[in-house]
């Protein structure tokens, strides 16, 4: 089986390590790139099994497209999966061009909507690649269904991100309540992330005197403008991590009370996955796309609607009021984040397999 990836990410690389020792799977992966040169994460070795392309890659605003070449033969895999964006020319090269006839699924998170009609458009047209697939791997419901819409003659199964969890796990049962509830936010301090509505709800929660802090994780990006019109008293109740290597995140988890994420749009958000293997109840808008599979309002969590700032605060109000429901909603997120282990991701992608070459 070959698959095309975008990068190394510690994200993918997991799934494809548990699947990479099923017997009945040779596997080749093939990255576009190395990593973009504004990639947070340190380069690891490659396995046996990975490849990284010739090739490079061009921005066009928020787009990148990469453009490879020395691709392997589509005919020595029995079965390709792509796993990359649709903005990639070497994607759509592969899937309009040498896989037509061939068996291959696409894997990939719901597409980001689009801000205006003519982008609407290009997506469309790039997204139509994928009429030529055996079938669509989707990551998580949100994306399925939308997938579903568009192409309701495919074969559908979903296949959500399965990483390693076991140090946010070990750290579960050792974490003890803080003084000052402490709400975790980590992941770029941008619009997309809701970080703005973040910042405005938990000001709210300072001024009304509830003993509460907030700790930020992730690459800087316009946070320092983002705080500026915000009193010293809310400042000072706000700790900036700055961005944390993958290994040291459980560290990070361990300090927190409850996992926050506001984001306007998140296709799948592993640290949705991360925070539930740490014990934490998590707060989500719904359009998180794991916490829309993986957060149950009511039992290990909240979920309120994107771009909603009073239902956020009123959700991070119901956790610094109500501090009795972090224990047992810890508990439940525990449970949660054992179905989502690389190993089970990795059953759920052999199942798919055989049905496509069925």
């Amino acid at each position: 089986m070959g698959v095309l990836s975008v990068v190394p990410s510690p994200y993918q690389r997991d799934l494809f390590e548990a699947l990479s020792r099923r017997p009945e799977v040779a596997l080749s992966v093939f990255y576009q790139e190395r990593q973009p040169h504004d990639s947070p994460w340190p380069e690891q070795p490659l396995a046996a099994y990975e490849k990284i392309l010739p090739g490079f890659a061009l921005r066009l605003g928020m787009v990148r497209s990469h453009f490879n070449w020395s691709l392997p033969l589509v005919d020595h895999f029995d079965l390709w999966i792509i796993n990359a964006s649709l903005t990639s020319a070497t994607a759509q090269a592969l899937m309009r061009g040498a896989l037509t006839g061939k068996k291959w699924l696409f894997w990939g998170e719901r597409l980001t909507p689009p801000g205006s009609s003519w982008k609407g458009l290009a997506q469309d047209y790039l997204a139509n690649a994928l009429e030529g697939a055996t079938g669509i791997l989707s990551i998580g419901s949100l994306a399925r269904r939308d997938y579903e819409r568009r192409f309701p003659a495919l074969r559908h199964a979903t296949i959500p991100y399965c990483t390693r969890l076991e140090d946010f796990s070990r750290i579960a049962g050792k974490r003890t309540e803080n003084v000052d509830l402490t709400f975790l936010f980590c992941g770029q301090m941008i619009p997309r992330k809701g970080i703005d509505l973040l910042l405005s709800a938990f000001a709210r929660l300072v001024a009304e005197g509830l003993p509460v802090k907030l700790r930020l994780v992730g690459r800087e990006a316009g946070l320092p403008g983002l705080l500026k019109p915000f009193a010293r008293a809310v400042q000072e109740r706000i700790v900036y991590a700055g961005f944390c290597a993958p290994g040291a995140l459980p560290l990070e988890f361990a300090q927190a009370d409850v996992f926050v994420i506001p984001s306007r749009h998140d296709g799948w958000g592993v640290v949705v996955n991360q925070a539930l293997a740490s014990g934490l109840p998590v707060l989500a808008s719904d359009q998180v796309g794991a916490a829309c599979d993986y957060v149950i309002s009511g039992e290990n969590g909240l979920l309120f609607p994107a771009g909603d700032e009073e239902a956020l605060y009123l959700a991070m109000k119901q956790m610094a009021t109500h501090r009795e429901r972090i224990r047992p909603w810890g508990e439940k997120s525990i449970f949660q984040a054992k179905t989502l282990t690389p190993e089970a991701g990795a059953e759920k992608l052999v199942q798919a397999i055989h049905q496509a070459l069925s």
